[in-house]
């Protein structure tokens, strides 16, 4: 009698599944125990969601510039002799006073840094163009990034929320209607240079308007080591609040040889 064979077959799925592990099992083999501890991540807490009616929570590495509470990390700004900030400070949010003039972080922070801001135009739309909801945000050793209610707002292209005010237009339009709380994630990256003295990688700035990508890479600014954040007094009454920056570990990445 002929015994029958009996063929087990595992589901593509689980074959794969298999494969990972020992893929992964065989890269392991690749770093000692000191190169695994050296270039573990660092476990960040990550940050809370926002709605319109509250700010999340900074994720756990950053530094707080504004927490709803106070201006006590914030002066005046040049202009009217670094004198104590007197912007408004209501429900958690600061909003701009006009004639006040411009306010700044009193610390800076040094290297690559992720600044994350939220931000919110009048309910009641007055005007058009740039005398719609403006404000600005500017990071120190970059360009403006434009705060402006560009929800059916027709201005220069250069000019709109998200914008490097007058030097990049932004990729897309991802602005949320007036009244409605936004955010600008920036991304800098600071100019590096070579034992030699060199420069070996540009500075950039990338900017992501509630959570879309609008400027990616820019090579504008990021020439000094270190830089604050200061907020512009356009006259209109535009909101901020949940300010927070990270630094980043970015290596540096070396130009392509011509």
């Amino acid at each position: 009698m002929k015994t029958p064979t009996l063929f087990i077959t595992l589901p593509l799925a689980a074959t794969v599944l298999l494969a990972e592990e020992v893929q992964s099992t065989s890269d392991a083999g690749r770093w000692s125990k000191e190169k695994m501890q050296s270039h573990r991540p660092a476990v960040v807490t990550p940050p809370g969601f926002s709605t319109d009616d509250k700010a999340g929570k900074a994720p756990s590495d950053a530094v707080v510039f504004f927490d709803g509470t106070d201006l006590s990390k914030w002066k005046g700004g040049k202009k009217r002799g670094g004198e104590t900030a007197s912007w408004l400070v209501k429900d958690g949010y600061m909003e701009v006073v006009r004639g006040t003039g411009q306010i700044e972080t009193l610390d800076q922070i040094e290297g690559d840094c992720q600044w994350h801001i939220e931000w919110c135009t009048p309910a009641e739309v007055k005007g058009n163009s740039q005398g719609r909801g403006n404000s600005g945000v500017f990071i120190g050793g970059y360009p403006e990034v434009q705060v402006l209610d560009s929800f059916q707002n027709d201005t220069y292209p250069d000019g709109q929320a998200s914008s490097l005010y007058k030097a990049s237009v932004t990729l897309v339009n991802a602005s949320r209607g007036p009244g409605k709380w936004q955010t600008y994630d920036v991304i800098c990256i600071r100019e590096k240079k070579g034992a030699d003295g060199k420069v070996i990688q540009s500075g950039s700035i990338t900017v992501l308007h509630n959570g879309v990508v609008t400027q990616f890479s820019v090579q504008a600014g990021g020439k000094s080591k270190a830089g604050g954040l200061r907020l512009q007094d356009h006259g209109n009454p535009v909101r901020f609040r949940n300010i927070w920056a990270r630094k980043l570990n970015v290596p540096a990445v070396a130009a392509p040889k011509k």
